[in-house]
């Protein structure tokens, strides 16, 4: 039976060098303090965009004094929710802040609750959601309240998956509507602990995790079957994954079969050092002694 073997990344921690300027020689000039060092932000994140209400999202709304008018409703498709005295009113779009002024208007243009002090909470996000898809432990769309980093958007769908690979792509639309595709080493931004790791992702946006490239290795190894393609992998770092060659096995006539194209294959002698490629499969021979 093949069996694909993942190996764990240990991120390696990172240590900060100061280089401290020599001060000038003590004579009659006056003597200038050293600068205190200031610690950088882990990263630059853009200004948090304050939420604005949608359909499908779930909310409270209170009236101070008058607890016969607390309603939880629904946004409507339309962007509107039915509220007591008042009736409908268009909240879609609007921020929250935005929302308890315009029912509070109603109220007492209708002179029903002059002054009304309102208080809105959003129960349920689900106008703003992201897509989590791939080899994940639990795709699916999950609802933000604000601009949400991509760590924090794996960690929401349970982390990548044993098959899922290092590389994860972003999708989203711009202002023009078109689609734009970013790609990004998860473990490589992990480990060296990059802050685009932390890149935000918002309404409408799609994180895919794709399957981990694989090679397979069979004949005379200790251990066959199929492992995860490491960037730039050699024959010879591959027979080593696969534990090595066997008494019988000998590195000469060990073929390499490629696939070209969808339907045709090329098989050749591979030198120990050329780089394998997704779903190259090596074959080492028995030697005859």
């Amino acid at each position: 039976m093949m069996k694909i073997i993942r190996y764990a990344v240990v991120p390696a921690a990172c240590l900060g060098l100061e280089a401290c300027a020599p001060l000038p020689a003590p004579q009659e000039a006056p003597v200038v303090p050293a600068p205190v060092a200031v610690e950088a932000p882990v990263s630059a994140a853009p200004a948090e965009r304050e939420y604005h209400l949608g359909p499908g999202d779930v909310i409270r709304i209170t009236v101070y004094d008058n607890p016969d008018l607390a309603t939880e409703s629904e946004i409507a498709e339309n962007g509107s929710i039915s509220f007591p005295l008042i009736g409908a009113v268009m909240l879609g779009g609007l921020s929250r802040g935005d929302a308890e002024r315009a029912i509070s208007e109603k109220l007492g243009s209708g002179g029903f609750v002059p002054n009304a002090h309102v208080n809105l909470l959003v129960q349920q996000y689900r106008s703003r959601q992201v897509a989590v898809m791939g080899e994940v432990n639990k795709p699916g769309n999950y609802p933000i309240s604000r601009a949400t980093s991509i760590a924090e958007m794996l960690a929401m769908a349970g982390g990548i998956s044993a098959k899922g690979g290092d590389r994860v792509t972003v999708i989203r639309r711009d202002a023009s509507g078109q689609s734009q595709r970013y790609e990004m080493d998860v473990r490589r931004l992990f480990a060296s602990g990059d802050p685009s790791a932390y890149s935000l992702v918002d309404k409408g946006d799609i994180i895919f995790v794709p399957s981990t490239p694989v090679f397979y290795i069979y004949g005379e190894v200790r251990q066959p079957g199929a492992y995860p393609l490491a960037p730039d992998m050699t024959v010879r770092q591959a027979l080593s994954l696969g534990g090595g060659l066997t008494v019988r096995g000998t590195e000469r006539g060990i073929r390499l079969e490629r696939r070209v194209k969808d339907s045709e294959s090329q098989s050749r002698r591979p030198h120990l050092n050329d780089k394998l490629r997704p779903n190259d499969v090596l074959y080492v021979p028995e030697g005859w002694f």
